[in-house]
């Protein structure tokens, strides 16, 4: 099994969204190019975040990563406490709030730990977009967060879909150099930066399982990714030839049956 100190080794060398804008990073600017560029390819997170309905209300996030949602929640009049397991994510993230004239309450640390490094009070939200998946025992972090939860609460995570356009494309293209290793297969090819030590898929039993001690409000799958990613790198945004093709009505009920995004809602039962 990976070890913890091998995932934050990997986001420190290049934190989620990190590249997102050409700009000098750490300025205004290139903060406020990654968000368009995060809500542009990915704007299933503002409905499903829903930052304007937390306004007042306690908001426990966990991942913080370079700080795009956990500042929405900010500017939207949450009371936010955030903690990232990586170092450099943690900086960017801290430099963005002292930009804006913003402040919250963040924590250097591993969720599977939560309870030893954050003091336990009741949230009203508790969010995670794409984080639990990457750590070594993502259950661990799920034990962690009843501790933070009453009968009000509500958790929101993302978890990455086993059963997606991504995975079964890049198992298509390139499981051979797997043995045809599902599992490997996709753990390789999870993140722009390959080789992610950690990466879970689930399908929706799989979530059911995880969540069995929970009332599960909602899970549905949201995005595939329709670009050409050389273009993309580059900050273009040329569809691929299928997804130009298909109309757009087509486009959306395909994301809900090989969506790449898990969203799921829950509460205490």
């Amino acid at each position: 099994m990976k070890k913890i100190t091998e995932v934050k080794n990997y986001w420190d060398n290049r934190p989620c969204n990190v590249k997102h804008s050409q700009s000098k990073k750490g300025t205004k600017k290139y903060f406020d190019e990654v968000e368009n560029k995060k809500y542009f390819v990915e704007p299933h997170i503002l409905k499903f975040a829903e930052f304007e309905k937390w306004k007042d209300k306690r908001v426990l996030e966990i991942g913080c990563g370079i700080g795009t949602d956990s500042i929405n929640f900010v500017k939207n009049g949450a009371k936010l406490t955030a903690i990232e397991l990586s170092e450099e994510s943690l900086y960017l993230c801290k430099k963005r709030f002292n930009l804006n004239k913003l402040k919250s309450d963040f924590f250097l640390g591993d969720a599977e730990n939560l309870s030893e490094i954050i003091p336990v009070l009741k949230y009203d939200l508790i969010y995670s977009f794409g984080v639990i998946h990457h750590t070594p025992k993502p259950e661990n972090i799920i034990e962690q967060i009843k501790k933070y939860m009453d009968k009000n609460t509500e958790v929101r995570i993302m978890l990455y879909s086993k059963y997606s356009w991504k995975s079964f494309e890049f198992f298509l293209q390139y499981g051979y150099k797997f043995n045809f290793n599902f599992k490997k297969t996709i753990q390789y090819y999870a993140e722009a930066q390959l080789d992610c030590p950690v990466a879970f898929v689930y399908s929706k039993n799989d979530v059911r399982k995880l969540l069995k001690d929970f009332e599960i409000l909602e899970i549905k799958k949201e995005h595939i990714f329709p670009y050409l990613v050389e273009d993309y790198i580059n900050h273009k945004y040329n569809k691929r030839f299928i997804f130009k093709i298909l109309p757009q009505p087509i486009f959306k009920l395909l994301e809900k049956i090989l969506g790449w995004h898990l969203l799921i809602k829950f509460k205490l039962r």
